[in-house]
């Protein structure tokens, strides 16, 4: 039998508001030894997800963008808008100022864990919500939850050839 991502996915989820402030949802990351947060508004629908990425801005600040001078007028060799959320980042005080604003990479429950681990790989991304039908964030997905499961496959298996 094909395992699938409600057999493996975490289902105790640690969650955070767009309004949480940024130093709360720190220590829950730091706390409970987690990478990313998904955030969740009052309606219960998924917003984004804050990750460990999303903080390095804090520490690193923005980078100015390059440019080059001609004739008195500023010529912008990368997006100055790309700047700003940048600096938006680096400054922010909340999770919403700070998370990725990209529509998350999400996956259902039903789907084999082989799929959800190959939309893993394609798209780039270390953690995949969990969504019921309705919309409602029922667990998460990590790589670490995978590697579990091919753990326990491996465990099972040489104790099928042992016994």
């Amino acid at each position: 039998m094909t395992p699938s991502v409600a057999d493996v996915m975490t289902r105790d989820l640690f969650t955070v508001s767009p309004e949480t402030p940024l130093p709360e949802a720190i220590q829950l990351l730091a706390a409970n030894r987690i990478s990313g947060l998904p955030v969740v508004a009052a309606d219960g629908t998924l917003r984004g997800v804050l990750s460990e990425a999303d903080l390095m801005w804090q520490v690193t600040g923005a980078q100015l963008p390059a440019y080059i001078m001609l004739l008195d007028s500023v010529i912008y060799l990368e997006n100055p808008a790309r700047y700003n959320e940048e600096v938006h980042k680096a400054l922010g005080q909340t999770v919403a100022e700070v998370m990725s604003h990209d529509k998350p990479v999400t996956t259902a429950p039903q789907v084999s864990l082989k799929e959800a681990a190959q939309l893993m790989h394609h798209k780039h991304v270390t953690r995949l919500p969990v969504l019921d039908d309705a919309g409602t964030l029922v667990g998460i997905l990590t790589q670490g939850d995978i590697v579990r499961a091919m753990a326990e496959s491996y465990q099972d298996a040489s104790a099928d050839v042992a016994g």
